[in-house]
């Protein structure tokens, strides 16, 4: 595999292109699509998408029926697929065409020197300001036909899927402007037939808010019909005798926009997005009920006929055009990051509101270290215990100090305990670990630094050892505080330790989107300013357990330090588990993503002086850690209590998104990852 080629993982170039348009000129209009086919050929673009009747321009009325227009829109098509023999691109335009004793409102797709096909409109506006009727035919009736054009027979009809065979997701549908608008559009029947990359040839002229409904729409079609969607309206240059144009072009996957371009231009625009047709196939074997649609309407493959072309893509790095969220869990927009934040805190407290009201009224038992994840699922204790319309008294959190907690921490936990009004007390678990120690004939009890995960694992399992007998002896609920992303890479202590509890608030947060739900915490007014600072304050500390004292001249134990940085096994979390990907192409992404910390968005509130990157030598170390510790650890998810879905990426509960055997080998993903170059 070219591991550096966007075609090779998966994603092909498309380009929603809009151009001044000559009035009733052909030939000029041919010159200028040809100019930017040429443009898209030369940034290595795969699909390009012209507007509606772009050969002629949309709005020139009777003219359509002129012989001498048709007939030149008839040569400059011969004349458009001569000159783009040698380009890359698969060219999706718009023109008018006769057809038997009608005229048709088509979408040409043309490739090095082939006319595809030809999809005919299928549904035509007469109403408000179009009069479409007057000229053209519908085509939804138009399935199995053929048509002849410039001598040639090629396949005619709303029923035409463009299949590469050399890059087998990208599987294309054409349909043209109105067709988008109707209950159910000629796109949606394609999409459960297989189409993958759906277009849009649009002539729609712009009113206010109209661009707006474009966009809802081409979201809602991408999204619903599990594909992408390029859309590309008519711009400059149309007759503005009634109307005006925007040239609005767009293209969506699944929802997400990817791209979308200047309106009211003044010169041609192109639209370029890398779309991930992979994904999308993915996508549509993950959601079985996509298929079941397709199965309960009838409609698939046999409805649609398969036009196959090769593409021919370009080999070797052609970049990748597309934004690559570094955070896939946070958003890089503060008013979305704002609602996620706001939406995942009340999650979590309704979810724990829920659970205490379904016992009767437990108190709330939490262990307070200082750290982000309990700080966090205190301040969610606390708001539960608000809405309940009880004392936060009844939160009783406790700071329990072993070998090598620190004052910092330690002093956070008491401070923010002590804010937020919540019972609080200190148990020093050094004592009983070291009797543990010593009945377990362990070096340190006889004065030896040994240090290893028998001397951690006491120490945590006492601390939940301890939250559980408080629990039964003050009727109360033990609440988790481990966190999506220690439970992929089994980074908790099983059994009697942080990997139980009676509920796990944050089960369903990933460790990335932990620091920005606290600071939305104390940016949002839900406690007072002293509570404020300290949640500041947490936010500034190095991630640790805790669990092994400084050495001098040794740097102090760091969580990352093992099992890699959060950000990017957060990035492999989302990519490798939600969206199912190989470990190359997620290598690949986080290359993209990672390697220049200048480049590209961050979330807001992120410290300029603390953003990393990482190249793909650390991308590839750090990926075949996390997928080491996530097979070798799926024993500990297996056994995971109740806590809510927090991310449309997923949890890890075996009774939600993840399900595995704790004995399955990671032997294929492994030699998988040999496809990374090793620098």
């Amino acid at each position: 595999m070219d591991f550096y080629s966007a075609y090779a993982q998966g994603f092909v170039r498309t380009a929603a292109c809009t151009v001044p348009v000559s009035v009733a000129d052909p030939e000029a209009n041919t010159t200028t699509i040809i100019e930017q086919v040429r443009a898209c050929h030369d940034e290595a673009v795969g699909v390009a998408v012209f507007p509606e009747l772009a050969l002629t321009g949309y709005a020139i009325d009777d003219l359509f029926l002129q012989q001498t227009l048709l007939d030149t829109v008839e040569v400059q098509l011969e004349r458009l697929v001569a000159e783009t023999v040698d380009l890359l691109p698969v060219v999706v335009v718009g023109a008018p065409l006769r057809h038997r004793s009608r005229l048709y409102n088509c979408a040409v797709v043309i490739h090095r020197g082939e006319v595809l096909g030809v999809a005919p409109k299928s549904h035509v506006p007469t109403y408000g300001e179009f009069y479409e009727r007057r000229h053209f035919a519908p085509g939804d009736d138009q399935r199995g036909s053929w048509i002849h054009l410039n001598g040639v027979e090629v396949p005619f009809g709303p029923d035409l899927i463009f299949a590469a065979t050399d890059l087998p997701a990208l599987r294309l549908h054409v349909e043209i402007c109105e067709d988008m608008w109707v209950p159910i559009p000629p796109s949606a029947e394609a999409a459960l037939a297989g189409a993958t990359v759906l277009a849009n040839l649009s002539g729609s002229p712009i009113t206010i808010a109209r661009a707006e409904e474009r966009r809802r729409l081409v979201e809602a079609a991408s999204a619903r019909c599990c594909a992408a969607y390029v859309y590309a309206a008519a711009g400059q240059g149309e007759s503005t005798t009634d109307l005006s144009w925007d040239g609005q072009t767009m293209i969506y996957e699944v929802g997400d926009m990817l791209a979308e371009g200047q309106r009211f231009p003044q010169h041609a625009v192109r639209t370029v997005a890398d779309v991930d047709v992979d994904r999308i196939d993915h996508e549509r074997f993950r959601l079985n009920t996509f298929d079941d649609n397709r199965r309960g309407t009838g409609t698939g493959p046999d409805d649609f006929r398969t036009v196959e072309f090769t593409l021919d893509a370009p080999t070797g790095d052609v970049g990748l055009r597309r934004k690559v969220d570094r955070f896939p869990f946070v958003p890089d927009d503060p008013a979305r990051l704002a609602l996620d934040c706001f939406e995942a805190y009340n999650i979590q407290v309704n979810g724990l509101e829920k659970r205490i009201q379904s016992i009767g009224t437990p108190k709330a038992v939490i262990g307070v270290s200082g750290g982000l994840d309990s700080t966090h699922a205190l301040i969610v204790a606390a708001k539960a215990m608000d809405r309940l319309g009880r004392p936060r008294s009844d939160v009783l959190g406790y700071t329990m100090p072993g070998f090598a907690t620190g004052d910092t921490s330690k002093s956070l936990a008491t401070r923010l305990a002590t804010s937020l009004g919540v019972t609080f007390q200190e148990i020093d678990i050094r004592p009983a670990a070291t009797q543990m120690l010593s009945d377990l004939g362990h070096p340190f009890a006889e004065g030896k630094e040994v240090y290893d995960v028998t001397f951690e694992n006491v120490q945590a399992g006492l601390r939940y050892d301890y939250l559980f007998r408080l629990a039964n002896h003050n009727g109360g609920l033990v609440v988790g505080t481990g966190d999506l992303s220690e439970l992929a890479l089994g980074w908790c202590t099983y059994g009697v330790g942080d990997q139980m509890s009676h509920y796990g608030v944050n089960a369903g947060v990933p460790k990335t989107l932990v620091q920005h739900l606290i600071r939305w915490v104390a940016d949002s007014g839900e406690f007072d300013d002293e509570t404020n600072e300290v949640l500041r304050a947490v936010l500034a500390q190095e991630i640790t357990p805790e669990l092994i004292p400084d050495v001098e001249g040794v740097k102090p134990q760091a969580t990352q330090d093992t099992v890699g940085p959060y950000n990017l096994q957060d990035f492999t979390l989302f990519h490798m588990v939600r969206r199912g990907q190989r470990p190359s192409k997620v290598a690949f992404l986080a290359m993209h993503a990672w390697r220049d910390a200048t480049v590209g968005e961050w979330p807001p509130g992120f410290p300029e002086d603390e953003r990393p990157e990482y190249d793909l030598a650390q991308v590839r170390v750090w990926l075949e850690v996390f997928i080491r510790r996530f097979f070798a650890n799926q024993f500990k998810r297996s056994a995971l209590p109740n806590g809510p879905k927090v991310s449309a990426g997923g949890t890890m509960s075996p009774r939600g998104d993840w399900r595995m055997p704790s004995d399955a080998s990671p032997a294929a993903w492994l030699a998988e990852m040999e496809r990374i170059p090793a620098a």
